[in-house]
């Protein structure tokens, strides 16, 4: 898992600032911020491109990197030593019935229109929530904003998508329409797709054909994020 502590002791440690290394990667400072302070984590791109500015390996950003590096350096018999504290740890944790949360990367505030599937993981900026079931059978997450699709499909809540075409009318798809992404029921009309929101208080919106509407996927499955700390026993 990326670690923001790693990223910012060694920006320090080689005495850029946060400007300095925004510029050197060619993004905004507040992106570059968002990575520091774990609101967002870069891509492999960036990753790389951090890794030659701070002239380190590109697993150096991993939370795991130290724990590998200091284990290698340990004799044959004190690694025998770590590996048998580290299995009774965890038999420690399962004895104490700590409910286990799974991971889900989700794009973040990011337009989709620019192409689908998992290749969006690697464009785009991602943060990692976490969810006490484990999730299955799709490829893509995004956040669910506003109040559109309320009662079934809250705000904060991340949405599931499975990438795919428009497979028939009614079902609740992701679709990128001028840069933004709409999570909504959707209808194929003669001049374009008709959004439709499960609250009615949101009108229908109809996307001209000319517009060039993609549809993202088909939405699977929704969830709302665990906050750390809510499960811990």
């Amino acid at each position: 898992m990326f670690s923001k502590e790693r990223l910012k002791e060694k920006r320090i440690e080689k005495g850029f600032s946060q400007a300095q290394m925004a510029k050197q990667l060619e993004i905004s400072r507040v992106a570059y911020h968002h990575w520091e302070s774990g609101k967002t984590i870069p891509n492999q791109k960036h990753l790389a491109t951090l890794a030659l500015i701070l002239e380190v390996e590109d697993t150096y950003f991993e939370s795991e990197y130290q724990i590998v590096r200091d284990y290698l350096r340990l004799s044959p018999s004190n690694q025998q030593n770590a590996k048998e504290y580290v299995s009774d740890l965890l038999v420690t944790q399962q004895n104490q019935k700590i409910r286990p949360l799974f991971a889900v990367t989700v794009l973040s505030d990011v337009a989709l229109s620019a192409g689908l599937g998992e290749s969006l993981f690697d464009e785009y900026e991602t943060e990692t929530v976490y969810s006490d079931v484990e999730q299955h059978g799709y490829d893509i997450a995004a956040w669910i904003k506003g109040a559109s699709m309320e009662p079934i499909y809250q705000n904060g809540e991340v949405a599931l998508i499975k990438a795919n075409g428009f497979d028939y009318d009614g079902a609740v798809y992701a679709l990128s329409w001028n840069d933004t992404l709409y999570i909504k029921k959707l209808y194929r009309e003669k001049e374009g797709f008709r959004m439709v929101s499960l609250n009615k208080d949101y009108p229908d919106q109809l996307i001209p054909y000319e517009d060039a509407p993609k549809i993202v996927g088909l939405v699977v499955s929704h969830f709302m994020p665990v906050v750390k700390g809510a499960y811990d026993h």
